[in-house]
């Protein structure tokens, strides 16, 4: 069809600027909830350590099954608010090129995946997403997330300034990693990661691109959706990746968090063997509400944002090259 050949197509720079401003507002409002989330996918491995260690009085004195709001309130009390936002400078840092990546490669795939009509179906679009979490996760997300991690499982007080960290920031974090550990300390868990942001977006476009597809069949006078109809939609798809891959993200956290030179495969199937013995299986989905109430209402900010950024700015850019065109049409 002439109308789908004629379609114009996302420009990079503006998928840049849309996704860099959707993704700090994402980070900013949703990043406390993923500091509480690794809190409680890392609390089952500070019990066994202590049990490792033979105290009598911790076997004697287990502590109280604290959830997602209980570790909140306690990370504030002990450490200080802005202890929620640790590692808030390595995902700052990695939100604009990790949008840029996620949408246009996003695109990328799913014109690759489009045929000549310019018909794609719900299995290519599955794809598309999960090629795009895959690129994102290489590129960006893998060192991000283990710098992110390691500021986080740090338990230093914010308010006393005589307490201090190994990891004074995400650079002095990822400076210390390499000189310590070599560069592919950056980088491990990128296999867990990969499946985990693969699935996630698989899941995640899918689920957008169906319910705005529907919206948008149901309300064929709109031009486009309200904002409120864009996010409630972003929530919904936000909310479908953290509850099937679970296990790997809990896994993952453990593997970035500790060094080690074990080979990836061996340390996925030594830690997967002492959660099940030592925790159990709920173990794995230890951190799952905090993790949905931080993926799915940042899935919601995200997609809402970038939906009206990526609008005004295209809208901006035709207006400005019709205007080019009148004053070159003028002279």
């Amino acid at each position: 069809m002439s109308t789908t050949e004629k379609k114009p197509k996302k420009n990079l720079a503006i998928h840049l600027i849309s996704g860099g401003i959707a993704g700090c507002c994402e980070a900013l409002a949703c990043h406390p909830l993923d500091t509480i989330k690794v809190r409680l996918q890392l609390r089952g491995e500070r019990q066994i350590r202590t049990k490792t260690a033979g105290s009598a009085a911790a076997d004697a004195a287990k502590p109280k099954r604290v959830g997602f709001i209980g570790t909140g309130i306690s990370i504030v009390q002990k450490e200080g608010f802005l202890s929620l936002y640790k590692g808030l400078g390595a995902v700052v840092t990695g939100i604009v090129p990790k949008m840029a990546i996620r949408f246009s490669s996003f695109e990328f795939y799913k014109e690759k995946l489009t045929d000549k009509e310019g018909y794609i179906s719900s299995a290519g679009i599955f794809l598309a997403g999960l090629g795009a979490g895959a690129t994102e996760s290489v590129m960006v997300v893998t060192p991000m997330d283990v710098i992110k991690i390691r500021l986080q499982a740090q338990r230093h007080s914010m308010t006393d300034p005589l307490d201090i960290p190994k990891y004074r920031n995400a650079a002095h974090c990822a400076y210390v990693m390499v000189k310590e550990e070599g560069i592919a300390s950056l980088y491990k868990g990128v296999t867990l990661t990969i499946i985990r942001q693969g699935t996630n977006q698989a899941a995640n476009f899918t689920v957008y691109q169906y319910l705005k597809k529907a919206a948008s069949e149901y309300q064929p006078t709109l031009d486009a959706l309200p904002s409120y109809q864009t996010a409630i939609i972003g929530f919904i798809s936000g909310a479908c990746g953290p509850l099937f891959n679970a296990p790997v993200d809990t896994i993952k956290t453990r593997i970035q968090k500790n060094p080690s030179t074990e080979n990836g495969f061996v340390r996925v199937v030594k830690i997967s063997k002492n959660i099940i013995q030592n925790e159990g299986y709920a173990a794995f989905y230890r951190g799952l509400t905090p993790r949905v109430l931080r993926v799915a209402p940042g899935q919601s900010i995200t997609f809402m944002v970038y939906e009206k950024v990526y609008k005004f700015l295209s809208e901006m850019n035709q207006t400005v090259h019709v205007d080019d065109l009148k004053s070159i049409k003028d002279e």
